[in-house]
């Protein structure tokens, strides 16, 4: 029976015109039912004056809950009172990782229209508070009205940097479980859907005729499931593929399916990556966690009175330890059971298509990478994608810029995928699907680079139509709009070591395809460049490793931290050395001196500098010679040694002179004439 199609209620507060930012949040399923008690707790809760800081909504529950869908019904219907706009970021893996919070700023600075490359790197301090990318986010949200959705919070450790002291702000977290550590939370826990919302989600989904005619069958089903969203939805899409199974006998094979997990994986077993809500906090932890007989009689969302707001932040954010590891799924957890069924259902091709997007960066895939992962063409790829949808084992993401449509595996199934994928899929298959994926992100990125610099060196043979970019606005938007599975692609490749090869080629064309977009962040540079001194270090290549240094000394001291790039310099010079490099050893000795100077050391400064021009001297460059030169004076004259800081002047204007370069000779000149003046005023 073919499914109708469910329009959203505006709902109190809901935006008269669209909103900024309201596109980048999960598309959400097409019905949404009930939780009307949910909703009016995160109403009232947002309706509460803040003072000093924004204020913060916590939604809690279990994988299969529907938290992220009620986020972002609730993010619609009252985004029309945060003019400013509305980012959203996902603060979890679908591997249950734990996104660091200047990751997170930094994606979150991008909606705002920021220009994170004039965002510094990150310190040696780590990834607190006092990150870079973290305080420039709340600079960035004073005085504005905005709408923050951080999906899949681990920890509050991950939340604290992000919150601004911006009443104007407001912040919705959905987590798992608690947010040990955050006070002055009210957190709104979800429960099970009611009996209405169920019969409504289920007649729309199979069909208001087929519930209809077996209620004891819908009831069945829905204890079964717990009256979890997630598994109602798996169910129904099993009843729709099969006209002919009742009701009562689909409630009945869920039971079977969640007996049958219990009995084949002992309690905490290999179910370890995915995590489980548990709304109730520990005794004592806040003032707005309730206990145990309030959460009994609240029904579907427990919400605690209100507490009056802190007005010093340090006062309502003390985060706790960072979780080891999430919490796991019980195999006796309906969603288990009902992803079985689902999965038994699906051909040979769509089940090998489902375990192997566990392979694709971030677990977010388009028709390109899924194409790459199993062998098949792009349009074959995109069918079986929204087959997969369809039956609600892929969750659909915003489209790409050029509309392509994206689709992610959820966190909630993740582990059980990657299970399947390790017993049915051989490790040679797994390898050739990795080293697939790795080699079409190659093309795609040498053809962006192409159509963004067309006097660069030529780009690869053309990609079969439905791969291919089509201009240099279509590269840009690609690039930038798939650079964090770009990056985790990489990350994830060396990380494994296996694929060195194909991943050091999308390393090299990254960095030499980002900054043609106008958009590289330092930070994205800086971990591409450190991926590659891993390779290099792994494989014994110290030219390439000290390339790499020097690169992220660059980076560095383009950020003011000296110290940690003078570090990076030095690091450079012993494999600069152990290569036999000398160009390499020059670049490494100027930069460190380059540091010195910055740092004040004016002695340090002209010996590394001498010892550099030593080097270039040696190697007849006369042009970086007379630079040299010039930077050696410069030294000299800090330590107000006039006469030494004459003579390499002169020294380096005779060198310019002899090469025949005006514009070098005039600026000597200048610093020279000013020298003597100074030196004749008696300085």
């Amino acid at each position: 029976m073919a499914r109708k199609t469910a329009t959203m209620e505006a709902g109190t507060g809901a935006p008269a015109e669209r909103v900024p930012g309201l596109d980048r949040l999960p598309a959400g399923p097409a019905l949404f039912v009930g939780r009307r008690t949910e909703l009016a707790a995160l109403r009232a809760a947002a309706a509460r004056p803040a003072e000093g800081r924004s204020p913060v909504l916590v939604l809690a529950g279990r994988p299969g809950s529907g938290r992220t869908a009620l986020a972002v019904r609730f993010a619609v219907t009252v985004a029309g009172q945060y003019p400013d706009g509305v980012l959203f970021a996902r603060l979890s893996a679908a591997d249950g990782g734990r996104v660091p919070p200047a990751r997170a700023a930094r994606r979150l600075l991008e909606q705002l229209g920021a220009d994170t490359a004039e965002v510094p790197l990150p310190g040696a301090a780590g990834d607190g508070r006092d990150d870079p990318a973290c305080v420039a986010l709340r600079a960035a949200l004073a005085g504005r009205r905005v709408l923050l959705v951080l999906d899949d919070v681990r920890d509050a450790g991950q939340l604290w940097p992000l919150l601004a002291d911006e009443p104007g702000c407001l912040v919705l977290a959905t987590t798992a479980g608690p947010l040990t550590g955050i006070e002055d939370i009210d957190p709104v826990i979800l429960g099970g859907l009611d009996r209405s919302a169920v019969a409504e989600l289920l007649g729309d989904l199979v069909g208001g005729t087929r519930i209809g005619c077996d209620p004891v069958g819908a009831a069945d089903l829905a204890e079964a499931c717990g009256s979890q969203p997630a598994a109602l939805r798996l169910m129904a899409g099993r009843l729709r593929g099969k006209p002919e199974l009742a009701v009562t006998e689909a409630a009945k094979e869920l039971l079977r399916a969640v007996a049958e997990a219990g009995k084949a994986e002992p309690e905490g077993s290999k179910e370890s990556a995915e995590p489980v809500a548990h709304p109730p906090a520990p005794k004592g932890k806040g003032k707005g966690e309730p206990g145990k007989a309030q959460r009994a009689k609240a029904g579907p969302a427990a919400v605690a009175p209100p507490a009056e707001p802190a007005r010093d932040p340090a006062a309502w954010v003390r985060p706790g330890p960072e979780p080891a590891e999430p919490v796991p799924v019980p195999d006796n957890d309906p969603l288990v059971g009902a992803f079985t069924l689902a999965y038994a259902g699906l051909t040979a091709a769509q089940a090998r298509m489902l375990r192997a997007l566990t392979l694709a960066p971030a677990q977010s895939a388009d028709p390109r990478t899924a194409s790459a992962l199993v062998g098949c063409p792009a349009p074959e790829a995109a069918t079986t994608l929204a087959a997969l949808a369809e039956r609600e084992l892929l969750a659909e993401e915003p489209p790409a810029a050029d509309g392509t449509a994206r689709y992610r595996v959820p966190g909630r199934l993740h582990p059980r995928l990657v299970r399947l994928r390790e017993r049915d899929d051989r490790p040679a298959e797994i390898e050739l699907a990795r080293a697939r994926l790795l080699e079409r992100l190659v093309r795609l990125t040498d053809a962006a680079r192409a159509l963004l610099d067309p006097s660069g060196t030529p780009g690869p043979d053309p990609l079969p139509g439905p791969l291919r970019l089509t201009s240099a606005a279509h590269a840009r938007e690609w690039l930038l709009g798939e650079r964090d599975p770009l990056l985790g692609a990489v990350a994830d490749a060396i990380g494994q070591g296996d694929l060195d090869g194909s991943a050091g080629r999308l390393v090299t064309a990254l960095l030499r395809s980002l900054p043609l977009t106008g958009a590289a962040a330092p930070a994205d540079l800086h971990q591409l460049h450190e991926l590659v001194l891993t390779v290099a270090e792994r494989h014994g290549r110290p030219r390439r490793a000290s390339a790499a240094l020097l690169n992220l000394g660059d980076l560095q001291a383009a950020a003011g931290r000296w110290e940690l790039a003078s570090g990076h310099y030095r690091a450079a010079l012993e494999h600069a050395r152990t290569a036999d490099d000398e160009a390499l050893c020059a670049r490494a000795l100027e930069g460190a001196a380059g540091c010195h100077r910055a740092l004040g050391d004016a002695v340090r400064a002209a010996d590394w500098y001498g010892r550099a021009l030593g080097v270039r001297q040696s190697m007849g460059d006369q042009a970086a010679e007379a630079r040299l030169l010039a930077r050696v004076a410069e030294a000299h004259v800090a330590q107000r040694r006039f006469d030494e800081a004459e003579r390499e002047y002169r020294a380096s204007l005779s060198v310019l002179r002899r090469i025949g370069d005006e514009r070098g000779r005039e600026a000597v000149a200048t610093a020279l004439a000013e020298l003597r003046e100074r030196v004749s005023a008696g300085w």
